[in-house]
Parts: C-alpha cells; sequence; structure tokens
C-alpha cells in the first residue's frame, strides 16, 4: 500500500492506494466519528464491491445503510440528490453518521453533496472505483452536481475524512473508462509535471495492459500532483484552476451533446487538444508539442477531435464556465508541456479558430 496526505491543518486526510484495500475496513473504521455510515453506490459497482465492503465495516461492529443509485453522469442531478436524503432521513441518519462514496467520480460528487449538505454537513469517505475518480475527483473535496445549461455548477467544497482506492476494482474497469481515467492522468503531466509526462510516454501501453505496478505509480504520482495544489489553493482562487486543462472546452461538449453520450474523460480529452491548440496560435507551443499532445492522447485510445458542433455553440456553452470572472472567459492554456496557465480573455476569432481545427472531422469513436 502506498499512502500520502493532503495537507489542510486540522482537516488534512490520508489518501491510501494498492490492491485489495476492500478488504481493509480499519482503513475506514479508524477516520469514523462513530460506529455508524451510509455507503452509496450505483448499480454496476455495488454488485461486484458493496457486499464485501459492507462486510468488513459490519465485522467491526459498524452499523451500515445500503444506497444504490442508478448509473450514468445524468443521474447527477437534484432528483438523485433527494433520493439520498430520502433513504438518510427514512434510516434517521445523524451527524455523526458518516456518507461513504463507493464508485466513480459521479457517485463520489453527489455523496460529497449530500454529505456537505445534509444536516449543514456530515463526513465523507471516498472509495473510488474507476481510475478517473482515483486520479482526480476523489482527491480535493470538489463535490456537485450538473445543471442543463452547465456541468458541476451547483456544489460544494467538502474535504473528505480519507480517499482509500482499491486498485483491484480497475480490473472489473471497461477499456473505454480506463481510457477515460487517463485523459487526467495524463493532464498532470501537462500543467506541472514534464518528468512524469515523459514517463507517461514510455509507459502508456504498460497502463492499458493493467499492469498493477505502473497503474499504482500513474494513480500516485497524479494524487501527489493534485495534493500539492490543493493544499496551496483549497478553494480555487488561484492555481487550483489549472487543473482545468481542457476542461471548458470538455464541459462545452458533454453539456451540447447531452450528459453521459460522451465520458468526461473523453471530452477532457478533446478539449485538451483544443486547448494546446489554441495555445500553438498564441505563439506558445509549436505544431510539434500540439502532435505531441494529440499523440499520447490518441495512444490512450482517446478522442482527440471534437464533435461537429458549430464553433460559436461550443463558445456560448463555455461561457457557463465557472472560472468566467466579470463576463470574460478565462481558460487554462499551456505556456510549454509541463507548464499551463489562465490565460484572461484570450481573443475570440483564436478560440473559435482553435475549436474549428480541432472540432473539423469526428474524434469519437
Amino acid at each position: 500500500m502506498r499512502s500520502l496526505s493532503v495537507d489542510l491543518g486540522d482537516r488534512s486526510y490520508p489518501i491510501h492506494i494498492g490492491p485489495g484495500l476492500l478488504g481493509r475496513p480499519e482503513l475506514i473504521t479508524a477516520r469514523l466519528p462513530a460506529p455508524r455510515v451510509a455507503v452509496v453506490s450505483n448499480e454496476v459497482v455495488a454488485p461486484l464491491y458493496l457486499e464485501r465492503l459492507r462486510r468488513g465495516l459490519a465485522a467491526a461492529g459498524v452499523a451500515v445503510t445500503e444506497i444504490v443509485l442508478p448509473n450514468g453522469e445524468a443521474t447527477k442531478s437534484w432528483e438523485t440528490l433527494n433520493h439520498i436524503y430520502d433513504t438518510l432521513l427514512a434510516a434517521r441518519c445523524e451527524r455523526s453518521t458518516t456518507l461513504v462514496a463507493l464508485g466513480g467520480g459521479v457517485v463520489g460528487d453527489l455523496t460529497g453533496f449530500a454529505a456537505a449538505t445534509y444536516q449543514r454537513g456530515v463526513p465523507f469517505i471516498q472509495v473510488p472505483t474507476t481510475l478517473l475518480a482515483q486520479v482526480d475527483s476523489s482527491v480535493g473535496g470538489k463535490t456537485g452536481i450538473n445543471h442543463p445549461r452547465g456541468k458541476n455548477m451547483i456544489g460544494a467544497f467538502h474535504q473528505p475524512l480519507a480517499v482509500v482506492a482499491d486498485t483491484n476494482t480497475l480490473d472489473t474497469l471497461p477499456d473505454r473508462e480506463l481510457s477515460a481515467g487517463l485523459a487526467e492522468v495524463i493532464k498532470y503531466g501537462l500543467i506541472r509535471d514534464l518528468p512524469f509526462l515523459e514517463w507517461l510516454e514510455t509507459n502508456l501501453e504498460r497502463l492499458l495492459a493493467r499492469d498493477g505496478e505502473a497503474l499504482a505509480h500513474a494513480i500516485e504520482r497524479s494524487c501527489a500532483d493534485k495534493a500539492g495544489i490543493v493544499a496551496a489553493d483549497e478553494r480555487e482562487g488561484g492555481i487550483r484552476a489549472l487543473l482545468n486543462l481542457g476542461h471548458t472546452f470538455g464541459h462545452a461538449i458533454e453539456a451540447g451533446m447531452g450528459y453521459g453520450a460522451w465520458l468526461h474523460g473523453e471530452a477532457v480529452a478533446a478539449g485538451t487538444v483544443m486547448a494546446a491548440e489554441l495555445s500553438r496560435r498564441l505563439g506558445w507551443l509549436a505544431p510539434g508539442d500540439v502532435e505531441r499532445v494529440r499523440a499520447l492522447l490518441a495512444r490512450a485510445r482517446l478522442p482527440v477531435a471534437g464533435p461537429d458542433m458549430a464553433p460559436e455553440q461550443y463558445l456560448d456553452l463555455m461561457g457557463h464556465d465557472k472560472k468566467v470572472s466579470g463576463g470574460k472567459l478565462r481558460l487554462v492554456l499551456l505556456e510549454r508541456l509541463g507548464h499551463a496557465c489562465i490565460a484572461a480573455a484570450p481573443p475570440r476569432d483564436d478560440i473559435l479558430a482553435a475549436i474549428a481545427a480541432i472540432a473539423a472531422c469526428s474524434g469519437h469513436g
């Protein structure tokens, strides 16, 4: 097992990474304020892992309430959130009850937002079961739901008590979901960790083949990169926004195509190529750098072009992004590979041209 910490003073918490961690309930029970939890999962993950987690917790004397949600990005809604509240209230869950998110990013975001708001805030623990959740969404305390006009527009910052990432759960992850997670892994190399980017270029096939040692290294390195940024800027007042490379374009793809048509990581991949192309047009990246980004994402079996929406439609949807400030769009771009920056109000014509260049052909196989 590999362990690291997100350093937030008295709200610091551990991230545990390794195989077989679902069989180590002490990683969870050691963090509980009371011996009662509500485990939130979904109809795909629950049949695979919920009983194992429940059995271990029950053997340690923890009372378990189970909440199983439908699967998919479209369920990240007020209706699903209310279902969680209804179950918690029916089970008479108190403020000392800890919510446990067992699943991918959707389950984690929903559970975290429920924990942030139920009885004005209860504890929660992340047990991520997808690569994307293990390297990104389970760490950092961002929680929320989608709105038809924008992704993650309603939510709260609410840090978990712990993150327990059992890498064995990746054995049952569909290939498409594994690739979607790699989009976020590659992001870390691009924004602040050039040696990691170079490692990924050398070891990508090992990750696609689910080599346990390679996956554990990639997850730990990604979490370490994110933990460092979160510790410096918990509520995204500055450098934390760099974690959104490709996301403003990607969120427009998700909203425009309908939530769930593109996986989040797929949309981020296409959006990352758009961000690289815009960076080239601003004179920061060389054409070879853009091709290097595109080639690595393509090797990860990710789309490297956006859907054929009109560039103006992209821009309209991007206008709902949370990074808009004073009515002006701010974008995370690349000054060079391994170094991202926040560009305030890039020229509109350059943005449209970058979108048009990357959305010119179908990039979603």
